[in-house]
């Protein structure tokens, strides 16, 4: 198995893992600059991934001058987001079954996520996932956002596990930092951003989906 020892608790991000949110944010967010008379570069859209939105709206704002109504655009994008998560469209595969297997096998749960609260409660209760999780750590949670360890360190506590005792399972850079930095084991599932060196240095395994995860699970 790739675990060092068998996790007892296991901590999900919530974007491009659990909900393919990350994708669709990003479409939605070059569509609306585009209807705004303004272009948002593939290298800013990718560098943005796993990063928290003051931060994400700055790097917009620069590469557009200063010229673009960064909070009207992020409401906007996040609106169509929305629209697709209470139709219950966006759940990755796999999110059920491995939930029940952890369940089934008494591991614990929690999400550590960039997001904020509202919106971890809309895609839970549109893809019918409310009450599945232990706990949640949300954005305006911790004091520090990914790459920092905060949120993992703060979802470790609640669980009431050792970080070493926990498995992570992230798809962004920042998000493997952060849990890399708590001391967690870490498994990424790549969503947008393919697996680098670094990434792979920082990992116990890189899986291509949850069914997968959940694979390395049953053999742990």
């Amino acid at each position: 198995m790739p675990f060092p020892n068998p996790p007892k608790a296991v901590v999900f991000d919530m974007d491009g893992v659990l909900f393919d949110t990350e994708a669709v944010f990003r479409r939605s967010l070059k569509s609306v600059a585009a209807e705004m008379g303004h272009a948002i570069p593939d290298d800013i859209a990718k560098s943005m991934i796993g990063v928290e939105r003051s931060a994400s709206q700055a790097m917009i704002r620069q590469a557009t001058g200063g010229t673009l109504d960064v909070h009207a655009l992020w409401n906007r994008a996040n609106e169509r987001v929305h629209a697709e998560a209470v139709k219950g469209e966006l759940l990755k595969p796999g999110v059920f079954e491995l939930l029940e297997h952890l369940e089934s096998a008494g591991v614990p749960t929690a999400i550590a996520t960039s997001s904020f609260r509202d919106q971890v409660d809309r895609n839970l209760e549109g893809h019918g996932l409310t009450g599945r999780f232990d706990f949640i750590v949300a954005n305006g949670d911790y004091a520090r956002a990914k790459p920092e360890p905060d949120p993992y360190l703060m979802a470790a506590e609640k669980l009431g596990f050792e970080p070493a005792e926990c498995l992570a399972v992230e798809d962004s850079y920042n998000g493997v930092r952060s849990a890399a930095r708590a001391g967690m084991m870490t498994v990424m599932v790549p969503d947008i951003l393919p697996a680098n060196d670094e990434m792979r240095s920082l990992v116990v395994a890189v899986a291509d989906d949850l069914g997968e995860v959940e694979a390395m699970l049953k053999r742990a």
